[in-house]
């Protein structure tokens, strides 16, 4: 008799053992969803200026701000995925910078480089918005041999691919082309998605520029239209983009363009907001088109 309660006793023990090694392994379960899930990886939206950031920011919930050097972060949710506004500001080396940093720090699924540019296909018009099927530097560039007192031709500049070699590209003759970085397919796939959504203007894919320069002269614009096939002109893209590719993050430039010198469309600072609203759709796309959604 005695010897069947300690059997009995023992099984019992042994269950309730199972039982607590299920449980636990239950809880352990919902702790690892719970990491998986806290560690998707963001989005990142990029705005150069206040104008081209904030308003994104403010269309995020559970905001956190942080800061890096000049760098601010705007940390968020949007339809409960992780999403990052990063004011980056003026210039393609502040936004290299910037991009870098955003990349190392918070190791983002796709960066999106938007904001407000000029343009330069005529058939484009203020409040439209292009696509970078295509993004390019057009600041890399190769003058010439001209003695003293030859002049000055900017027509006849050559492009400067700073990619094409780990020497001197600018006497590797296989450099003297542009540089162009692909915008991402997943990312132009939701972008094309959502194009009815937006009716300030039209969508159109295109080739976006970007260089420290800011050009006015019209003749010199249609000259990187038809040398480069651009369809605006910024200062921060090419840039953010060639980062990107070197930390094999997927990246896409959209720019509304905020003028066009060469058939009159006057200034408009409201563009800005506008492009960021469309982004916005775009976002939410994104978001829903992935796999684990």
């Amino acid at each position: 008799m005695k010897n069947k309660m300690l059997k009995k006793y023992a099984l019992l023990g042994i269950i309730t053992v199972l039982l607590l090694s299920v449980l636990v392994g239950c809880n352990s379960t919902s702790k690892n969803a719970t990491v998986q899930k806290n560690a998707q990886k963001p989005i990142i939206i990029q705005g150069p200026m206040p104008i081209e950031a904030e308003k994104f920011a403010q269309k995020l919930k559970d905001v956190k701000e942080e800061k890096s050097g000049n760098f601010t972060f705007y940390k968020g949710t949007l339809d409960n995925y992780p999403v990052i506004v990063e004011k980056t500001g003026k210039g393609m080396e502040n936004t290299a910078a910037a991009t870098a940093v955003v990349i190392e720090r918070y190791n983002p699924i796709a960066i999106i480089n938007q904001g407000t540019s000029g343009g330069h296909d005529p058939n484009l018009n203020v409040f439209d918005i292009v696509l970078g099927q295509r993004t390019t530097n057009l600041g890399s560039l190769k003058t010439v041999n001209k003695d003293e007192n030859q002049g000055i031709d900017p027509t006849i500049w050559k492009p400067m691919d700073l990619m094409a070699s780990e020497g001197s590209a600018g006497e590797d003759p296989n450099a003297e082309k542009p540089r162009y970085f692909e915008g991402n397919k997943d990312l132009l796939a939701a972008a094309n998605a959502v194009k009815d959504k937006y009716t300030k203007g039209k969508i159109v894919e295109g080739t976006i520029g970007s260089a420290d320069v800011w050009n006015n002269e019209v003749d010199r614009i249609k000259w990187f239209h038809t040398k480069y096939g651009t369809s605006v002109e910024e200062m921060e893209g090419a840039s953010a983009a060639q980062i990107a590719k070197a930390y094999d993050v997927a990246f896409l430039g959209i720019r509304v363009l905020s003028n066009n010198k060469v058939n009159g469309g006057k200034y408009n600072p409201d563009t800005a907001t506008a492009c960021q609203e469309y982004v916005y759709e775009v976002v939410k796309k994104y978001i829903s088109m992935m796999p684990s959604k």
